[in-house]
Protein backbone atom coordinates (compact mmCIF):
# COMPACT_ATOMS: atom_id res chain seq x y z
CA UNK A 1 0.00 0.00 0.00
CA UNK A 2 2.39 2.12 0.98
CA UNK A 3 4.45 2.12 -2.45
CA UNK A 4 1.29 2.51 -3.88
CA UNK A 5 0.54 5.82 -1.99
CA UNK A 6 4.47 7.04 -3.20
CA UNK A 7 3.44 6.51 -6.54
CA UNK A 8 0.45 8.53 -6.70
CA UNK A 9 2.31 11.07 -4.60
CA UNK A 10 5.23 11.63 -6.89
CA UNK A 11 3.09 11.29 -10.13
CA UNK A 12 0.71 14.28 -8.74
CA UNK A 13 3.71 16.17 -7.73
CA UNK A 14 5.22 15.88 -11.53
CA UNK A 15 1.90 16.56 -13.10
CA UNK A 16 1.57 20.10 -10.78
CA UNK A 17 5.26 20.81 -11.67
CA UNK A 18 4.62 20.62 -15.45
CA UNK A 19 1.46 22.44 -15.42
CA UNK A 20 2.78 25.19 -13.08
CA UNK A 21 5.62 25.87 -15.55
CA UNK A 22 7.53 29.04 -15.06
CA UNK A 23 4.84 30.13 -13.14
CA UNK A 24 6.15 31.23 -9.16
CA UNK A 25 4.92 28.56 -6.35
CA UNK A 26 4.33 31.97 -4.05
CA UNK A 27 2.22 33.63 -6.72
CA UNK A 28 -0.22 30.92 -7.49
CA UNK A 29 -0.95 29.79 -3.70
CA UNK A 30 -1.58 33.62 -2.82
CA UNK A 31 -4.32 33.29 -5.67
CA UNK A 32 -6.04 30.29 -4.43
CA UNK A 33 -5.47 30.75 -0.77
CA UNK A 34 -2.97 27.74 -0.05
CA UNK A 35 0.49 28.41 2.20
CA UNK A 36 3.11 28.40 0.09
CA UNK A 37 5.15 25.34 2.00
CA UNK A 38 1.95 23.30 1.30
CA UNK A 39 2.01 23.80 -2.14
CA UNK A 40 5.35 22.99 -2.19
CA UNK A 41 5.42 19.85 -0.15
CA UNK A 42 2.89 18.61 -2.53
CA UNK A 43 4.94 19.38 -5.39
CA UNK A 44 8.01 17.18 -3.25
CA UNK A 45 5.73 14.55 -2.62
CA UNK A 46 5.72 15.20 0.84
CA UNK A 47 1.85 15.97 1.49
CA UNK A 48 -1.18 14.20 0.64
CA UNK A 49 -3.39 16.65 -0.71
CA UNK A 50 -7.21 17.30 0.75
CA UNK A 51 -9.46 17.35 -1.49
CA UNK A 52 -10.09 21.43 -0.86
CA UNK A 53 -6.43 21.21 -2.16
CA UNK A 54 -6.34 19.96 -4.95
CA UNK A 55 -9.71 21.38 -6.43
CA UNK A 56 -7.64 24.85 -5.44
CA UNK A 57 -4.39 23.75 -7.06
CA UNK A 58 -6.51 23.04 -10.50
CA UNK A 59 -7.74 26.60 -10.35
CA UNK A 60 -4.84 28.25 -9.90
CA UNK A 61 -3.66 25.47 -13.10
CA UNK A 62 -6.56 27.12 -14.85
CA UNK A 63 -7.37 23.37 -15.18
CA UNK A 64 -10.74 21.43 -14.20
CA UNK A 65 -10.03 19.17 -11.66
CA UNK A 66 -11.52 16.54 -13.64
CA UNK A 67 -8.90 17.11 -16.44
CA UNK A 68 -5.76 17.04 -13.64
CA UNK A 69 -7.06 13.75 -11.97
CA UNK A 70 -7.01 12.51 -15.70
CA UNK A 71 -3.63 13.43 -16.98
CA UNK A 72 -2.86 11.89 -13.40
CA UNK A 73 -4.44 8.85 -14.10
CA UNK A 74 -2.80 7.96 -17.42
CA UNK A 75 0.48 8.43 -15.81
CA UNK A 76 -0.24 5.49 -13.22
CA UNK A 77 0.81 2.24 -13.60
CA UNK A 78 -1.40 0.15 -15.34
CA UNK A 79 -4.22 -1.77 -13.49
CA UNK A 80 -2.66 0.95 -10.41
CA UNK A 81 -5.31 -0.07 -7.74
CA UNK A 82 -5.08 0.65 -3.60
CA UNK A 83 -7.09 -2.66 -3.70
CA UNK A 84 -5.23 -5.96 -4.08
Amino acid sequence: MQDKKKELLEIFAKVIKELRGNNSISRLSMEVDISKSIWSNIECAKRDAQLSTLWKISEALNIKPSELLKIIETKLSENFSFIE
